[in-house]
């Protein structure tokens, strides 16, 4: 869609991938008080309203005129995006399902995962046959029709309202401990090299002389790889305890970029490698879903994921750009890939010193009904 935009209105790529860029960091930004929100008012209430937001975000989108406007209406989708997406999803699950939360967190990113294997044919199909602003209404429309009531109706469990002077956990003492403020930044940072790699595959395999084609299916399998790798990880975390899952996710992620930057073929093994990235991709998901639950427990998760989570989302909205910046930097794509490991192998020494003693936290919050 992103060509088609451009044609029409003479905007640069990179604006327009800015302005959804720069509403990412919105989110990340707005999903801190989204979280107080979520814990004194529950899902139902935000969820909806937030729903109620993309709509006409997607609207204004679709009718702007310039640049400037292209970029508000994806500024205030950030919003709606925080009140919506996974980390949103996560807080209701986690309150709502307690020692079961993995499995249910599991679920939604199973089913999100599959969102652009459903939805990029159906975008393919309006792109074939109307302009990309006919095809942000249509889209706009769908969003509105399907998740207001979605989220109405389908979020009416009992929701029991959590604030500062009701809860025991303190906020502000585990947000500023190293520990805390260590993972979420080592995490980001992991977030990102994999993001990078995973964003960059078809440029590194253009780059080696192979088509766009064969870069999008190997793009294409990363996809396969995180159904696969969040499908894994519930089994994973039956087996081990949190601080082991950190080094076999991690180390498994760095192997994969490895590879990816000294291994040029076969196909079949470079298919392989796309596999294993995603399948590395989304167990780190399901891994920094269920952090802040496994270490502080489920009282104020909504508040701490909400400022956990903030990072991570920075950077995966600046891992496209992060990446072909070094790509350029270091003269080329693999080149880039073996930089993004060595940050890797830098950050998980780090995540490792930090989880040395790390014990989890043994209570959890009881399933409802």
């Amino acid at each position: 869609m992103l060509d088609a935009i451009t044609a029409d209105t003479g905007w640069s790529a990179t604006s327009a991938s800015a302005a959804f860029s720069t509403g990412l960091i919105v989110s990340a930004l707005i999903g801190v008080p989204t979280g107080w929100l979520l814990e004194r008012y529950g899902p139902r209430v935000v969820m909806t309203a937030g729903s109620a937001l993309a709509a006409p975000c997607a609207v204004l989108i679709a009718l702007a005129p310039n640049i400037a406007v292209f970029t508000i209406g994806w500024l205030l989708a950030g919003l709606a995006m925080a009140a919506t997406l996974y980390t949103a999803a996560f807080t209701a699950i986690t309150s709502w399902f307690g020692a079961q939360r993995l499995r249910g967190i599991t679920m939604v990113t199973l089913v999100g995962g599959l969102s652009s294997t459903v939805f990029a044919p159906i975008t393919s199909f309006l792109m074939d046959h109307l302009t990309w602003r006919e095809t942000f209404l249509v889209l706009a429309g769908v969003l509105a029709v399907i998740t207001i009531p979605t989220h109405w109706f389908g979020l009416a469990l009992p929701w029991r309202p959590v604030t500062r002077h009701s809860s025991q956990v303190d906020v502000r003492s585990v947000v500023r401990t190293v520990r805390f403020g260590g993972f979420a930044l080592g995490m980001a940072v992991m977030i990102f090299c994999g993001f990078a790699a995973a964003m960059l595959i078809v440029a590194l395999s253009i780059e080696r002389g192979y088509s766009r084609t064969f870069g999008a299916v190997l793009l294409g399998l990363v996809g396969v790889g995180l159904v696969i790798g969040r499908g894994s990880y519930v089994r994973l975390a039956g087996r081990l305890p949190v601080r082991t899952r950190i080094p076999v996710v991690y180390i498994c992620t760095i192997t994969a970029i490895v590879l990816l930057a000294v291994v040029s073929g076969p196909v079949g093994l470079l298919a392989v490698i796309a596999t294993l990235l995603g399948m590395t991709r989304g167990a780190g998901t399901l891994l920094q879903a269920s952090f802040v639950a496994d270490m502080w427990g489920t009282e104020r998760y909504g508040a701490l994921n909400g400022i956990f989570s903030a990072p991570m989302t920075i950077g995966m909205a600046l891992a496209p750009f992060g990446g072909t910046a070094i790509a350029e930097a270091v003269g080329g794509y693999s080149q880039m890939m073996l930089v993004l490991a060595g940050i890797g192998v830098i950050t998980l020494v780090a995540m490792m010193l930090l989880a040395r003693g790390m014990t989890e936290h043994s209570s959890v919050t009881s399933s409802p009904g």
